[in-house]
């Protein structure tokens, strides 16, 4: 239990510090374009420390969560020249879209920190098959095919064969593969998890078997970036579910669901070794941090997405009629869409609390 309560505090903070890190990126876009910055401030609440230096105040507030860059003329007119609301159209797009940017980074330096520690990786090619495989022949697969898309998805690396895998209809796939140059297909191919004798012991698995290269520093830097896009790619399908009707509210997690699923994963892997906790728990922030990068870029009202897609239709508006979009409608979209944001986190915290508490 100790362990548990650990890597969820381990957690709250590295959550904490990907959205510091997401105002840090629209803090930087911001001075460098000329915005003034009122506040600049690492966490929420009431203010521990602060020091006024220049323009800017800098505070360090009570609670580790988030944390926030507050821009002149950013929610509010003003006839600033140094304001947000005075920039031109591509500085405005840079400021706002610059936080996911830096989220985005953070996580592939976490990749690049965790990935450069391993020995190999799995590949997308066959190397062999569980004792009994139904599905090895001239017809079929064989050793040496490359898996090259599963249902009309295409495969970058070997996580998206297991992902691909696990999203099928559980009994056939269809697969698109490779063997000796050559491009083949197999329609309604049979392929379900089987009892597969393993170790001693009988697994329910595929019974493919991945051949796995030497992590050579090219190699890492491949994995590196095809596992930022797996994660980007498992985003878009989640959402794809979602607006399929596939998954549902009780499928969603927020902050309190996170962080107890970090907690307990890396407390499972901590169980094994310290290191082993360690860099579950960087695995999965990583996870976290591509996809706040993401959904924050959805053109959802209250979101930099959101902000992003309403200058673009503000923009558009001016070409089409010389006139500007009055501004007060668009604070108006912005504060609806935040309190329906704000609706959805506390119908999915209370979610998370109920299984928490089960």
């Amino acid at each position: 239990m100790n362990g548990l309560l650990v890597y969820i505090i381990l957690a709250i903070l590295m959550f904490g510090v990907l959205i510091a890190v997401h105002e840090w990126g629209h803090f930087i876009a911001a001075k460098r374009l000329g915005v003034r910055v009122n506040e600049f401030a690492i966490g929420m609440g009431p203010a521990l420390w602060s020091k006024q230096k220049g323009e800017t105040l800098y505070s360090l507030r009570a609670f580790p969560i988030g944390g926030f860059c507050a821009m002149e003329g950013e929610d509010e007119d003003t006839a600033s020249p140094d304001s947000f609301a005075k920039k031109s159209l591509w500085r405005k797009l840079v400021i706002l879209c610059a936080g996911s940017f830096m989220n985005f980074v953070a996580g592939l330096l976490l990749l690049l920190l965790l990935l450069s520690q391993s020995t190999g990786f799995a590949v997308p090619v066959i190397q062999s098959f569980a004792e009994g495989f139904p599905g090895q022949s001239e017809e079929g697969l064989l050793p040496g095919d490359r898996i090259l898309a599963v249902d009309g998805r295409k495969v970058h690396i070997y996580s998206d064969v297991t992902l691909y895998f696990n999203l099928s209809n559980g009994e056939t796939m269809n697969l698109l593969i490779q063997r000796d140059g050559q491009v083949m297909e197999r329609t309604d191919f049979p392929l379900k998890p089987r009892e597969y004798m393993t170790n001693g012991q009988s697994v329910l698995r595929y019974g493919i078997n991945f051949q796995s290269v030497v992590a050579t520093p090219g190699r890492v830097l491949s994995e590196t970036w095809g596992t930022a896009g797996y994660f980007a790619r498992s985003v878009w399908l989640g959402l794809q579910m979602l607006a399929k009707g596939d998954a549902g509210m009780k499928d969603l997690a927020g902050p309190v669901g996170i962080v107890s699923m970090i907690g307990e994963t890396s407390a499972q892997a901590g169980a094994q070794s310290l290191m082993a906790g360690v860099m579950n728990l960087c695995y999965i922030i990583a996870l976290v941090a591509v996809n706040l990068a993401i959904m924050n870029m959805l053109p959802i009202p209250a979101l930099d997405g959101g902000r992003v897609f309403l200058l673009l239709v503000g923009k558009g508006y001016h070409l089409l009629t010389r006139r500007e979009l009055n501004s007060k409608y668009e604070a108006y979209i912005h504060a609806a869409g935040f309190v329906l944001l704000i609706g959805l986190m506390v119908i999915v915290t209370f979610q998370d609390v109920i299984k928490l508490v089960r």
